[in-house]
């Protein structure tokens, strides 16, 4: 009787074949399989298992960078999770600097970062958005993009949303956000937008699909329009902005 092999390749599409291995097959018999499938294969991917540490150590090692979570998948007439890792022909060779840095790169943390700024008034009141997604208010600010240093993005934010040209001034403020709602944790950096005119208003042309109004509240008034943690986030970005207080909070607190 012929033992099973515990490594298998199998082609599943055009130019793409799939590897599986067993726990104990060794990283160097596994990275030689996947150099060898990529002769006649463009790409080599792998399906692991979240809850197999080892598995994805494998993986990892074996030269192939983990490209996401593919959910439901059906396997063995079970759907299950799993981990999408694959490694193109094209891909750089493991030796090099920039290829081992990829491999790196595809699975380390990374942090969703939101930039925001605190705009002032005369009267020390703060330039809210009332959103159209949510029912709190919120500083004006957004999502920065990849690749997109936080100062650039919550400038562009703001002349996307706002039309509202204002230069991101000195980062009052580093809050970091826990995870929730359905929300992984991220970071919030609120720049220091200075002190303008309440005619600045005037100015402001909406991006109406996302910001329904906008207007400069007192802190009282942000108290009662703000979620309790962007309100905690203002305030101490406020108390920086007025040279004290921690440069770093989390979910507004110090």
């Amino acid at each position: 009787m012929t033992d099973q092999p515990l490594t298998t390749v199998e082609t599943v599409g055009d130019g793409v074949a799939r590897i599986a291995w067993a726990a104990t097959e060794p990283v160097d018999v596994v990275r030689r399989e996947v150099a060898s499938a990529l002769l006649t294969h463009a790409r080599v991917e792998a399906l692991v298992d979240p809850e197999d540490a080892q598995a994805q150590r494998t993986a990892t090692w074996s030269g192939m960078r983990r490209e996401g979570l593919m959910r439901g998948v059906t396997i063995e007439g079970s759907a299950v999770d799993r981990i999408v890792y694959a490694r193109l022909a094209s891909d750089l060779p493991l030796q090099e600097p920039e290829g081992f840095r990829a491999i790196l790169n595809s699975f380390l943390p990374r942090k969703r970062a939101i930039g925001q700024m605190l705009v002032r008034d005369g009267e020390d009141r703060v330039l809210l958005c009332q959103l159209t997604y949510k029912q709190d208010w919120d500083l004006p600010g957004g999502v920065v993009e990849v690749d997109e240093s936080p100062r650039a993005g919550v400038t562009r934010e703001l002349e996307e949303e706002l039309g509202l040209t204002i230069p991101a001034g000195e980062l009052l403020l580093t809050d970091w956000l826990p995870p929730w709602s359905g929300w992984e944790d991220a970071l919030c950096l609120v720049f220091d937008g200075g002190v303008h005119d309440a005619s600045l208003l005037e100015r402001i042309v909406r991006e109406e699909r996302e910001i329904r109004s906008v207007a400069f509240k007192s802190l009282d008034e942000v108290r009662e329009l703000a979620a309790d943690f962007t309100t905690r986030r203002i305030e101490s970005a406020l108390a920086r902005a007025h040279g004290h207080g921690s440069p770093f909070t989390e979910s507004g607190r110090s």
